[in-house]
């Protein structure tokens, strides 16, 4: 569970809290939903297209890309998770999740990734890292577990934080993704930061019936 170090809540939604799924098919799923409960919201698994109905907010978490996409399309949610994102409501990859939502697969942010980039299990380490639109106070502990970086990113992406000149969190529109596991710290920073957008994007009106910024990359979902 997170310990409270940089802690996010409470978050300032007693009556209404913002309703966050995890991507259940395979990875880190339970941790994810750890931090989405220390931080007021409330937390769900999704296991297939009809659990996006009534979502604030979306993780895809970390686990084997390969596996996570060949769920996704045999339950039908990769057209679905587009569809959600392109709604404008907010979503957030990590590790595997940054994969996914890449040009090669879902297309929903307009970056080529490189896989294990830092290297493989063995190579795993934590880095403090500074990432003032996430986690403005102080470093962020960045779990690095055969983890990705960007090797390219389009001009509508915003590079949030680098390491070693690689950027590993960026963001397009309602679209976040880290090479990092910030459910293995016990800093909850990052989900208080993504739960705050989630209600503010749902209180605005903007997550439903509006569009999301679509990248102009040609990634397609299910790739």
């Amino acid at each position: 569970m997170p310990n409270g170090a940089g802690s996010s809540s409470p978050a300032g939604w007693p009556d209404d809290p913002p309703r966050i799924g995890v991507l259940a098919e395979q990875g880190g799923f339970a941790s994810h939903l750890e931090h989405v409960a220390s931080v007021g919201a409330i937390g769900s698994e999704v296991r297939g297209p009809e659990s996006l109905d009534s979502l604030d907010g979306l993780i895809i978490p970390g686990g084997e890309s390969t596996t996570i996409s060949k769920a996704i399309r045999r339950d039908g949610l990769d057209q679905a998770v587009v569809s959600f994102a392109r709604s404008g409501r907010p979503v957030l990859g990590t590790c595997a999740g940054m994969i996914l939502l890449g040009r090669d697969h879902l297309g929903l942010i307009d970056i080529s990734v490189r896989r294990n980039a830092f290297g493989r299990q063995l190579a795993s380490f934590e880095q403090a890292l500074r990432i003032p639109a996430l986690a403005p106070e102080g470093a962020f502990p960045g779990i690095f577990i055969r983890a990705p970086w960007v090797e390219e990113a389009g001009v509508g992406v915003e590079v949030l934080t680098t390491l070693e000149e690689h950027p590993v969190a960026v963001r397009q529109g309602p679209v976040i993704a880290l090479s990092f596991h910030p459910e293995l710290s016990g800093d909850d920073r990052i989900h208080g930061s993504f739960a705050r957008q989630c209600a503010e994007v749902r209180d605005s009106g903007d997550g439903r019936t509006g569009q999301g910024e679509e990248p102009e990359s040609e990634g397609h979902a299910g790739q």
